[in-house]
């Protein structure tokens, strides 16, 4: 049975969408492994960083995305229904073993998910509260449970929010790797991801793991940055720290214009050789904590 990693931080603008379509893409295609990224974002940014505009439509035209099989799981749809099997794009950007579950830009919030449960519950209070501790820690669970076997990997990209689906997706995730800017605001998003995941630890049975924080956009050192530094190796442990670190890299950014990992874009620039050294690190990482 393959991990499920939550790429994840509460601060926007951190890479984490980049990291997980590098990570992803360096992990099929350099280690062999079967690797599945799910888009979790209503911005879709995972998805148009691996297809074009185009292909994302037709997916969604024929209801080949994550919303389609949260509604299912939800309520009963007029539509026949479609198994994760049949929503998954495969071998993306032509790299074997690496495949996507869309995001989509109409996904659930938690309002309307509110108002499913709530009829769900037959408009009991307790009823109510009971059902949707029952969806919090089933509905990613449940929608990836028939694939989980079929893949080493299956990396979940985060948006900066915590709502239902957010913390549905930590409770069904095995370990998370943190993706953060050597800057104060990105500490901040740390600390609420941290208390989040201690809380959903003492209400829930879950064991998810941190395996580290992986520094993105490196600039030139500065006194702020090594304050930061210093201040999360302290609170979390030099051992959470990745070694390697994604500096800035144009090619990053033009990379996603062409709809494709850097990795596979430009595989010289510096960004690209970054993240396959992340990625060697992140299994060697893994492989110490499963050891342990």
């Amino acid at each position: 049975m393959g991990y499920i990693v939550s790429v994840v931080n509460m601060k926007g603008g951190v890479g984490k969408t980049t990291v997980t379509v590098n990570l992803g893409t360096c992990i099929a295609r350099d280690f062999k492994k079967r690797v599945l990224i799910v888009d979790l974002d209503t911005q879709i940014n995972a998805t148009l960083s691996l297809m074009a505009p185009l292909y994302f439509a037709t997916l969604k035209k024929e209801r080949r995305t994550l919303r389609t099989l949260i509604n299912q799981t939800i309520q009963t749809e007029e539509h026949p229904p479609i198994t994760i099997q049949q929503a998954i794009y495969r071998d993306i950007c032509q790299v074997k073993g690496l495949d996507i579950l869309a995001g989509d830009v109409e996904l659930c919030d938690d309002f309307l998910l509110s108002a499913l449960i709530h009829n769900k519950s037959q408009f009991h209070q307790q009823t109510f509260e009971k059902t949707w501790s029952n969806v919090e820690f089933n509905l990613v669970r449940s929608i990836l449970k028939p694939i989980i076997k079929h893949y080493d990997f299956i990396l979940l990209d985060f948006p900066p929010a915590d709502n239902l689906i957010t913390r549905s997706a930590l409770l069904a995730s095995h370990f998370y790797i943190v993706p953060a800017r050597a800057e104060p605001l990105s500490v901040v998003g740390i600390g609420l991801l941290h208390s989040r995941i201690k809380h959903l630890q003492q209400e829930t049975r879950s064991k998810i793991q941190l395996v580290g924080i992986i520094y993105t956009a490196r600039g030139p050192v500065t006194t702020m940055e090594k304050k930061v530094k210093k201040r999360l190796g302290q609170e979390f442990g030099e051992d959470k720290i990745f070694q390697v670190e994604i500096p800035l890299n144009v090619a990053v950014a033009k990379a996603v214009d062409d709809f494709q990992p850097v990795v596979i874009n430009n595989p010289q620039a510096s960004g690209a050789i970054a993240y396959k050294r992340f990625a060697r690190e992140f299994l060697q990482k893994l492989s110490k904590i499963v050891k342990s």
